[in-house]
């Protein structure tokens, strides 16, 4: 058994700290944002989002058909009750987890999920962490581990520094194709900046803003290595450069390369 959770369907997944704004207006997810208020303070209040994979009215067909099976949690960062009895609020993606079932019930009329919660695979340079605390406390670590992590971690800085370089070509070639770009700082800039030293947080920010096809985004999503995230997305990118200079123009209508916004 996992644990039991409210499910918010989206047409695109959410990512692990990205800011997710939402307009709810449907009466059953007011019903939600309502329950989740009613969390005693101090508790952490949040719902699952998951991408929707056939369909709308996914409580008319199997929903665990409909569905995908990766999704991850939103949490409630601030609520604005709107005159007409609706809501807007702001989300930050949290944790990600996976269906075992959903539940479809009268009371609460959204839907809920049975979920098992998804770990970050550890990668040999993020174990490097346990290595150097082994020697400051006396210990001896195995001199071929210590080159195992120090080779990890060299290529994964290589592999950060090629999908920033790719990253930055793609939106300004976007921005190009769009004219939407500014004389301001390049946007590729400024979101890079915000991830500077985390490579988990840029491979976020890249699955979250590169518009992908909710199938690749899903994929990236489900990867719980962030090495092979970032390796996916590389090649994601270079498809999609050259897509963009062969035929020069966008695939999807540009969001400003915002978050996933709601369908409810």
């Amino acid at each position: 058994m996992g644990d039991l959770i409210p499910l918010f369907p989206l047409g695109t997944p959410l990512f692990p700290g990205v800011v997710l704004p939402l307009h709810v207006f449907e009466p059953r997810y007011r019903r939600l944002i309502r329950d989740l208020l009613a969390v005693p303070e101090g508790q952490e209040r949040f719902f699952g989002v998951v991408g929707i994979r056939q369909g709308w009215e996914v409580e008319r067909v199997a929903p665990a058909e409909a569905l995908y099976d990766v999704g991850c949690t939103a949490r409630l960062k601030a609520i604005r009750p709107q005159p007409d009895g609706g809501f807007r609020i702001v989300t930050v993606g949290g944790d990600r987890f996976r269906l075992l079932d959903v539940v479809v019930a009268e009371d609460p009329p959204y839907l809920r999920a049975e979920v098992e919660w998804l770990a970050e695979e550890e990668a040999a340079e993020e174990a490097a962490g346990d290595q150097e605390g082994l020697a400051a406390d006396g210990g001896v670590p195995d001199p071929d581990d210590a080159l195992v992590t120090a080779v990890a971690r060299g290529s994964l800085e290589v592999l950060v520094r090629g999908v920033g370089n790719l990253f930055g070509r793609y939106v300004a070639a976007v921005s190009s194709l769009t004219g939407e770009g500014g004389d301001d700082e390049p946007e590729a800039e400024q979101l890079l900046s915000v991830v500077a030293g985390d490579p988990r947080a840029l491979s976020y920010l890249v699955a979250s803003s590169a518009l992908l096809t909710t199938e690749d985004r899903q994929a990236l999503l489900a990867e719980s290595a962030t090495r092979r995230r970032l390796r996916a997305e590389s090649r994601l990118l270079r498809r999609e450069l050259t897509l963009l200079e062969t035929l020069g123009a966008v695939p999807a209508p540009l969001q400003r390369f915002a978050g996933p916004g709601s369908v409810n």
